[in-house]
């Protein structure tokens, strides 16, 4: 109960706090000029309320991970709590914070060309196809898996659902910004607000009455708990499955989208930092609810070897807490998760590819010539197993971030200003991430090498990186 409360209340904490440095830091301006002041076009250049740039951002960058994510991350124990914590504060909301205002500088430029900008051309074209993928990744997984829970909801069939949504991805991604996600997504947010909130509150009722045990992050708490510890390894993996409610690069593509549609760059803040902070609550609650329902990690990790998957456990503790009203409205704000980040995955695709084409958005015509090649191949994939590729979404989100981060610490250098805000979280996850491709199994992508070999060279790998970046600094310096 008290590492919980003590989570939350640091996450929140953070926002008024960190949050506000971080802002002063970068020089958020109210009175600069944002780009839908210049280049409104009423499609994606288009002003919308504070409120609804952050509802739209939170549901953008939710998904299922810090949902489902979380729930595989609490296998591992509450080591989980750490990395939720100080992962969305030093890592996560920094990271979103950055993209988004490089974005909000930069004419609300698209992530891969925001690279390429100060990491250099080849470097935009690698982002642009390996943003691509994961969006198309992350597109069509949030096609079937929405249907697949509405189907299980209503107990019919997943075949109609699943032409369903898809039409509603269409429309989403064709049509002007406000028409529909910036109208509907207030209902989906009450729905998603609804579900934490339910949970959150059983879990805090339940822990101060003892008819929950909530775990505690103690001395003996600090290590895997995880019942397969050979094939899921503390570090990296952990600090992969969890991705969203940490960090996650994906949020990275989708903050170019709200930098078009803010009014002034006071927004920022709430908006870029504090979604992030909503998720890391949301990571929280559920981390916590997996391990407190079935009475520990070990006894998660019992559950899921039972064949108890994410999907099937969510459902259980909304059935078993909220009742059975509470748990339609919060499972439904399961199913808006991916469902809301699909959509703006094919939208954010779709700008992506015509950034990098230079083809103007405003005509429909041009959004048609782009947008249903996307939708022939994300149909196409559907009529497929994916959830091989899906493996690789995780690696792929902090892969994405890392170079992100990356990418931010080289505007630091430019401007001037220390870099270490970027440059220290960047250099961890490149050693993260190096690591997870040297030691994992070879079935999600890995070498599967011993331990002996990957962490020394996950770490000098890591230090490598971090000198080239320094290097690099000052030889620019010299130039100029």
């Amino acid at each position: 109960m008290i590492t919980f409360t003590l989570s939350i209340g640091l996450l929140i904490a953070a926002y008024f706090t960190h949050g506000k440095f971080v802002e002063r830091f970068f020089g958020a301006d109210p009175r600069r000029a944002t780009p839908v002041e210049r280049l409104a076009d009423g499609v994606d250049y288009q002003p919308l309320k504070p409120w609804r740039v952050y509802v739209i951002q939170f549901l953008n960058i939710a998904g299922l991970g810090p949902i489902f994510g979380a729930i595989l991350g609490a296998a591992y124990g509450p080591m989980a709590y750490l990395w939720i914590v100080l992962g969305c504060i030093l890592a996560g909301a920094v990271h979103d914070f950055f993209s988004g205002m490089l974005s909000l500088r930069h004419d609300g430029m698209s992530l891969p060309d925001i690279v390429g900008k100060y990491l250099g051309g080849n470097a935009r074209r690698f982002m642009t196809l390996f943003t691509v993928f994961l969006l198309i990744a992350v597109g069509v997984s949030f096609v079937n898996g929405p249907a697949e829970l509405l189907a299980r909801l209503t107990s019919t069939g997943m075949t109609w659902w699943l032409y369903l949504i898809f039409a509603y991805y269409i429309l989403a991604t064709l049509l002007p910004i406000n028409k529909i996600i910036g109208k509907i997504y207030p209902f989906m947010g009450a729905a998603l607000i609804f579900m934490a909130l339910g949970i959150g509150l059983y879990l805090f009722h339940g822990g101060l009455t003892g008819r929950l045990h909530l775990p505690e992050l103690t001395l003996d708490a600090f290590r895997n708990m995880h019942d397969q510890p050979a094939t899921n390894i503390l570090f990296p993996m952990m600090f992969i499955v969890i991705s969203c409610g940490a960090i996650s690069g994906f949020h990275a593509t989708q903050s170019p989208m709200m930098a078009r549609c803010m009014t002034s760059e006071r927004y920022a803040r709430p908006v870029f930092y504090g979604a992030m902070i909503s998720e890391g609550i949301v990571a929280m609650i559920w981390a916590t609810a997996a391990m407190a329902f079935f009475g520990g990690a070990g006894e998660l990790n019992a559950a899921a070897a039972a064949g108890n998957t994410p999907a099937v456990i969510v459902n259980a503790i909304c059935n078993t807490w909220l009742g059975r009203v509470g748990a339609v409205i919060a499972i439904i704000g399961v199913v808006v998760c991916p469902i809301t980040s699909g959509d703006t995955a094919f939208r954010s695709m779709r700008l992506i590819l015509a950034d990098a084409l230079s083809f103007s958005q405003k005509p429909m015509r041009n959004r048609l010539i782009v947008s249903i090649p996307v939708f022939v191949v994300a149909y196409l994939l559907c009529q497929f197993d994916f959830s091989t590729i899906w493996k690789y979404v995780g690696i792929s989100n902090q892969v994405l971030a890392t170079i992100t981060l990356w990418t931010a610490s080289a505007y630091l250098l430019k401007a001037g200003k220390p870099h270490w805000m970027t440059s220290l979280p960047a250099t961890f996850l490149t050693v993260a991430c190096v690591t997870y491709f040297l030691i994992a199994p070879h079935a999600v992508g890995g070498l599967a090498l011993l331990p002996a070999i990957a962490y020394p060279a996950g770490i000098v790998a890591g230090a490598g990186v971090f000198a080239l970046f320094l290097l690099r600094g000052h030889r620019d310096k010299g130039l100029s």
